[in-house]
């Protein structure tokens, strides 16, 4: 959805005062109105009117050459009336009846929601009843049905019409039946991901077989030694460990390649791309090095994960193509908050998470760079021309903003821009607490809370399983910027224990640093195997310590018993004065 300018922005932009010729005048729409909703110009709209100003209201005028222009034409149009009760529609032309199979008896004085159906996306509805009580123009992609019950995707576009004086008079729509385009994007879409499946086809057989040899060679040593219950016992749970391994690797490729619409959640970024590196890497191939510059403590955003994935796989494919001798790629995260920045990327003030691709390839001209967004402009010979618009259309539709940075021979950026996702009601709940008695699991639980970080599942859970048969409360992250959004989530920890050399942007040391800053006292222990290779990190490491791997398990306990200091008699969980009685 794109919305145009309110009352007070309006007064800022230009005027047509002549095409009206004294009649009539309207705000012009200065390309607001370009991006996800469908565009039927071809190129962003800058001279139509997204608000008017009319000096003779009324339907009364049908002789003349524009009524007879807006019956002849084939763009469905509707006017409604928002000064009667329930804003009723007052007119439709032709073309609407042909769209939608209704009679003019039928819609005239009901509102235009006899159109929405079982589908129809209610956050879309709500969108538009926004911009409607704010008197601004609103373009968006919405899921109506005809009067036989078939749906359709309508591109559709309102503005407000208002007399010399400023008072609302009415609401005019445009509308049209979009959707052999989008059922073309989304088969678009389903074929890209097939496609990048088949790029992945190579990777997965070596990792299935790498599993396959796991499971395969723990049952045989199963077998060899069923005398021996305690070894057999371990490489039958290697075994199903490597099974289950085998398994979410096939869910992560089924849910990548499912067709189904998926709804946005709130999501951080760091994250995704931690977890969709893997595909990205072996995407790109072996010309292409992908690096990951992850800004730490990322806030979150609210997308949807899977094409969130898709667009970033598009513009990393661009990228791959633009360096057919190969060279660097770089997936950066941030934070943007300037406020003049914001105001001229048309971004209502706030915090930003910004996620960019920078590459190394051959650049873009400003006249390619420009029209780079518009769908089947294409510089690649077999290239559809769909890619950037359709990540164009997926950060509008998500009320952020596509940035293309690019020069000849010097590289290009993209900066996919998103509004920071409202904060959870933990969150709010701390800061109304202010500096009083903060919320923390402990307090809740009386348990002293650990957070184990550690990039291996099968390493965090063994760790996770043995601290709360041990009385810990227990939170666990897959990465450094995942450990931070939980902190952010459930509030603070009693100890952190984290492995060292993790992927992504942060590592061990890091993190310890970061939650340090957080809570300063707070215990930190350190576990890793490959100590000897971070001579970089050893002064830091000092500070901390260290447990290498392999650990036993009772080793972690003591360790953690001693960092907390915690009484091994009592327990983690105990009360001081469980042991009291009352003599009474």
């Amino acid at each position: 959805m794109t919305t145009g300018s309110s009352k007070e922005e309006r007064n800022q932009l230009p005027q047509d005062q002549t095409s009206g010729h004294g009649q009539s005048a309207g705000t012009l729409s200065a390309g607001e109105l370009e991006g996800s909703s469908y565009n039927p110009l071809g190129d962003p709209g800058i001279r139509h009117w997204q608000a008017s100003q009319i000096s003779r209201p009324g339907f009364e005028e049908r002789g003349n050459i524009f009524f007879a222009a807006i019956e002849m034409t084939r763009m469905p149009m509707v006017v409604t009336d928002p000064n009667q009760p329930d804003n009723p529609i007052a007119f439709v032309n032709r073309a609407f009846l042909d769209l939608t199979l209704y009679e003019e008896h039928e819609v005239l004085g009901r509102n235009c929601r006899f159109l929405q159906g079982e589908q129809t996306d209610p956050n879309t509805v709500e969108e538009i009843r926004a911009a409607l009580r704010e008197q601004r123009a609103v373009a968006v992609d919405i899921l109506n049905y005809k009067a036989d019950g078939r749906p359709f995707w309508n591109g559709l576009f309102i503005g407000p019409v208002f007399d010399e004086a400023g008072k609302l008079l009415y609401f005019f729509a445009s509308q049209m039946d979009i959707t052999r385009r989008r059922v073309s994007e989304q088969s678009y879409l389903q074929a890209q991901k097939m496609e990048a499946i088949g790029q992945l086809t190579a990777g997965l057989a070596h990792d299935f077989n790498n599993l396959l040899q796991v499971i395969a060679g723990n049952l045989e040593l199963a077998a060899s030694d069923l005398d021996d219950r305690i070894t057999v016992g371990q490489a039958i749970d290697q075994a199903r460990l490597a099974s289950d391994k085998a398994g979410k690797l096939t869910q992560q490729l089924l849910t990548f390649a499912r067709k189904q619409r998926l709804e946005p959640r709130r999501l951080n970024l760091n994250s995704l791309v931690v977890e969709f590196s893997e595909m990205l890497v072996r995407t790109l191939g072996d010309k292409v090095d992908l690096h990951l510059d992850l800004k730490p403590g990322l806030p979150s955003c609210t997308l949807d994960p899977t094409h969130m994935e898709m667009a970033l796989l598009n513009v990393l494919i661009n990228a791959r193509d633009a360096m057919p001798n190969g060279g660097k790629v770089t997936v950066a995260t941030s934070i943007m908050e300037d406020g003049e920045r914001l105001e001229r990327l048309r971004l209502a003030p706030g915090r930003y998470v910004v996620i960019c691709v920078i590459d190394e390839g051959e650049g873009m001209s400003p006249e390619v760079a420009a029209r780079a967004t518009e769908p089947f402009f294409t510089t690649k010979g077999p290239g559809t021309g769909l890619g950037l618009a359709m990540v164009h259309g997926f950060v509008q539709q998500s009320h952020g903003r596509l940035e293309i940075d690019s020069a000849p021979q010097q590289g290009t950026t993209i900066r996919m821009i998103f509004p920071q996702a409202a904060k959870s009601g933990l969150e709010i709940m701390g800061e109304r607490m202010g500096n009083g008695a903060r919320w923390t699991p402990e307090a809740i639980l009386g348990k002293k809370t650990i957070l184990v970080v550690d990039d291996s599942e099968e390493v965090r859970q063994l760790a996770e399983t043995h601290l709360r048969g041990c009385g810990y409360r227990v939170l666990s992250a897959a990465s450094g910027e995942a450990a931070l959004e939980t902190m952010d989530r459930y509030g603070s920890v009693d100890l952190l224990f984290t492995d060292i050399i993790m992927p992504g942007g942060m590592n061990g040391l890091r993190l310890a640093e970061l939650v340090r800053e957080r809570q300063p006292e707070v215990p930190v222990l350190l576990a890793t195997g490959y100590i000897d290779a971070l001579p970089a990190t050893k002064d830091a490491t000092a500070a901390f310590p260290i447990l290498t791997k392999p650990y036993r398990l009772n080793e972690l306990a003591e360790r953690i018993r001693q960092a907390l200091k915690v009484d091994r008699r009592a327990g983690p969980g105990a009360d001081p004065a469980g042991d009291f009685q009352h003599e009474g």
